[in-house]
């Protein structure tokens, strides 16, 4: 049985978007397009009606290019339950107001039970300094822990 990786939205906005002059995001660009050509068939990769809501925003160029990649993934639904979670890792939680629609794409991984919630969303997601105080919210509501990561954490090892 494969793990299952939710891919938040920043992942397919980096899969598809023209070639950057910052060398940060040409980095996190390569490495998106080497885990989804060398990687992506080791999972079962599925998104949300979250990650279609915001992939549909901005340039129609840029949109079309995005619907695309992630016409064939499957969705995650958004229950209740996940709505719940996210508003409690929202209010009193670790996460910002502002940073609702990261709250929900957790919770829905969570939900789910997610091994894996891919994302090059530091300020949130992938935070060092907030990652254990939402380990910890999800562990004291009873919830699965998915391991929030960039593609760079998944490209594999050498296995012995």
């Amino acid at each position: 049985m494969k793990e299952k990786v939710y891919i938040e939205t920043s992942i397919i906005s980096f899969l598809t978007s023209k070639p950057s002059q910052n060398l940060i995001a040409a980095a996190w660009q390569s490495i998106t397009v080497d885990w989804w050509e060398k990687r992506k068939s080791h999972f079962d990769i599925f998104i949300s009606e979250l990650v279609y809501e915001e992939a549909t925003r901005g340039d129609p160029f840029a949109v079309s290019k995005r619907i695309e990649v992630i016409k064939e993934i499957p969705y995650l639904q958004i229950t209740d339950e996940a709505i719940n979670l996210a508003k409690m890792i929202i209010k009193p939680g670790p996460l910002p107001k502002k940073a609702s629609n990261d709250a929900l794409h957790l919770a829905i991984a969570a939900v789910h039970k997610i091994d894996y919630l891919m994302t090059w969303n530091c300020r949130h997601l992938d935070n060092a300094e907030l990652k254990p105080k939402v380990r910890n919210l999800l562990l004291m509501k009873d919830f699965n822990i998915p391991e929030i990561c960039t593609p760079q954490e998944l490209l594999g090892g050498n296995k012995k």
